[in-house]
């Protein structure tokens, strides 16, 4: 039984009475099994499966304990387990409740966000401050979703950034139609998930005995909010402050450090016994990450004896020596490559790596940064494959369409909205049998409103006599998106291929063919060689040819595992939905990882490289001055090292020619003990 594995200090963290449990479970204390023992005693004393919440980080970390649990107790009892993250499991729940939701990636909505305030012009402008772009306004929407305490969007602005008095009058115009329009779609990104869920536990209530939550440190004021909602009965909740590394997106450390202030006769359990990291791997770490306040006190064993490596400071003078030098110790390390993880803090320091490991012949899967499914490539065959489940879904027609020449969001959202208009309410019937009887679809009802940045919008068509020469269908020739007067030829080729290929996928079903058709498509091959063409244009405006055909080998090995991951799936719904929640967890390919550190969470590793440990880079010192903190960037610092089971490289160099900068080292390698003296 998973309680005979545990030790003392797990096992009473796992049998502990019902009510409000926190167990403070450092880097490689067995948090997991832990946790598994806990739901193993629940059944144990009569909790029926499906009573029991299980709230975790990743849905990975959520299957893995499921699959734990059904070792023991078999599958059958183990998938009643409502388990996932506060995400995915809103979403399961919110579908029982039939409460109808068609569900968007945490950056997909930005697409429809940004085509309604390209629509704005500010006509005022303070001195003191620009407004921000779309795309950032939809990033502090989100922060401001995930972290405030109760007052609205434009107060919390100007909170932040009193300069912006001017212009919160159009942001906030602007999030009242972005909502309007996602309610008006049905759709929900992440942060809807629980706002959703949220108003839902006001009149719904679920009768979960125990809510267990993993990596609780990370909790943020809005998942905060949810779990008191869910009114547990009882709460065993698994954390660790000093790895708490998610303030940028809202978490708030101040919730593990309060639970015994909130919740009453609430109990605190530590687990001490380290069984990741050598001693000199967590001498280190300990060392540095006492520099932060204590709110719990431990006092962590190492209970490892086997291996006793000192961590090595690797000093270069030069930036991309370090690399070089890198992977060359890599190529002739004895460790397999899925055994060593390159840690960074940023993405440029990714790209470096990368490029030397690939001259070195030694392959390397990259997470962190940029998700599989955040990529052009991959979001534009899902975008295809949403409409095919639901013709009217805007997001997914402007993120397709925005990729062709000349277009954009804002044009996309136009001839979207026009379709809807020509087709009665259908997109589709829009594009292949549209309305003869409206000439104009472009015309709006929106009045100029030049305090919300709203102005009179263009009513003179265009003509269609420039496409005639470009092979067009006359049954598409006739279509009045045609007169949209900014649509040019290129333009409307793109609209063309997007016509064809719907026409082509209206004969099948089945996921992978879905994808199949999609990814030899003529339209997906005008994507693939903008996408190619782009990333292979040198500084000098030249196209490097073997970039380009590297750049087309890599989108066409995406496409290939999208399909491949297709093959598992008969229904279309269930095929896309898996790949929008589970999407942000994948990585591609084999070999050494190289992983952000906010990636790098929950895993291990034989031997770690954390690079660039310069200051200004980690610490990230432009972050802590958009509200960071040197405590959070120790806090990446201590989960970045204790990756680390057996060998440790800590590596920073003095100066980057190509930037001409020169670096001093990281005031954590001083922390550390390995920086003796002061440099210059």
């Amino acid at each position: 039984m998973p309680l005979s594995n545990l030790n003392q200090e797990q096992l009473s963290a796992a049998t502990c009475k019902p009510g409000y449990n926190l167990i403070i479970a450092s880097a490689g204390t067995g948090k997991t099994s832990t946790i598994v023992g806990r739901i193993a005693n629940l059944i144990n004393n009569g909790v029926n499966p499906e009573e029991i919440l299980l709230l975790t980080f990743t849905n990975k970390a959520a299957a893995e304990m499921v699959t734990r649990v059904a070792k023991f107790f078999g599958k059958d009892i183990a998938q009643k387990i409502m388990a996932g993250t506060f995400h995915s499991v809103s979403y399961k729940l919110l579908k029982q409740l039939e409460i109808n939701i068609t569900l968007k990636q945490p950056n997909e909505l930005k697409t429809l966000f940004k085509s309604l305030y390209e629509k704005r012009v500010f006509y005022d402008r303070s001195d003191d401050a620009n407004p921000y772009d779309g795309g950032y306004l939809y990033d502090i929407y989100s922060l401001y979703l995930n972290s405030n305490e109760g007052e609205d969007f434009a107060a919390w602005v100007l909170n932040k950034n009193p300069d912006h008095e001017l212009y919160t009058a159009i942001y906030e115009d602007v999030v009242l139609e972005f909502n309007e329009l996602k309610i008006k779609y049905g759709y929900a990104n992440f942060d809807d998930l629980l706002t959703i869920m949220l108003s839902t536990l006001k009149e719904q209530e679920f009768d979960f005995k125990e809510i267990l939550v993993d990596e609780y440190q990370d909790t943020n004021p809005l998942q905060g909010r949810l779990l008191d909602a869910f009114k547990p009965k009882s709460l065993f909740c698994v954390g660790d402050y000093d790895q708490s590394i998610y303030a940028f997106n809202g978490s708030d450390i101040g919730i593990i450090s309060t639970f015994s202030k909130r919740y009453k006769d609430a109990n605190v359990y530590t687990l001490k016994k380290n069984y990741r990291s050598s001693k000199p791997i967590l001498d280190l770490a300990t060392k540095v990450i006492e520099y932060n306040e204590r709110i719990y006190e431990k006092d962590l064993q190492v209970m490892r004896t086997d291996v006793d490596i000192k961590p090595k400071l690797l000093e270069f003078t030069e930036l991309f020596s370090q690399y070089h030098y890198i992977s060359e110790l890599i190529s002739k390390s004895g460790t397999p490559h899925d055994e060593i993880a390159i840690i960074f803090r940023n993405n440029s320091s990714a790209d470096g790596i990368e490029a030397n490991l690939r001259e070195y012949g030694i392959p390397a899967r990259r997470k962190g940064g940029m998700s599989f499914f955040d990529s052009v490539e991959v979001k534009f065959i899902i975008d295809i494959l949403v409409m095919q489940l639901s013709h009217n879904d805007m997001m997914a027609f402007i993120h397709v369409l925005e990729h062709g020449k000349g277009i954009g969001k804002a044009i996309a959202k136009d001839i979207f909205d026009a379709l809807i208009k020509l087709g009665n309410g259908d997109m589709f019937k829009g594009l292949f049998h549209p309305d003869e009887s409206i000439s104009n679809p472009f015309e709006t009802n929106k009045v100029k409103n030049i305090q919300l940045g709203l102005f009179d919008d263009f009513i003179e068509l265009g003509s269609v006599s420039k496409f005639k020469d470009c092979g067009f269908e006359e049954a598409f020739l006739g279509n009045p998106i045609l007169k949209h007067p900014k649509l040019g030829v290129d333009g409307a080729k793109f609209i063309y291929d997007f016509y064809l290929l719907i026409k082509q996928l209206r004969r099948t079903k089945n996921p992978e063919s879905l994808v199949g058709s999609i990814s030899s498509s003529m339209m997906y091959s005008r994507l693939k060689e903008f996408l190619a063409t782009k990333r292979a244009t040198q500084k000098d405006g030249t196209v490097n040819a073997i970039q380009k055909t590297k750049a087309l080998a890599k989108i066409n090995r995406k496409s290939m595992l999208l399909r491949n991951l297709a093959r598992n799936f008969q229904d279309l719904s269930k095929f896309v939905n898996s790949m929008i929640l589970g999407g942000g967890e994948m990585s591609e390919g084999e070999g050494v990882n190289l992983l952000s550190v906010h990636a790098s969470k929950g895993l291990e590793f034989k031997e770690v490289f954390v690079i660039d440990l310069m200051d200004g880079r980690f610490p990230n010192r432009k972050l802590m001055n958009k509200g960071g903190s040197l405590e959070e960037e120790r806090r990446l610092f201590y989960v970045a090292v204790t990756r680390a089971k057996d060998i440790l490289y800590l590596s920073y160099a003095k100066f980057d020619k190509i930037k001409k900068m020169d670096f001093i080292h990281s005031p954590f390698l001083k922390e550390a003990g390995l920086i003796k003296k002061e440099e210059d």
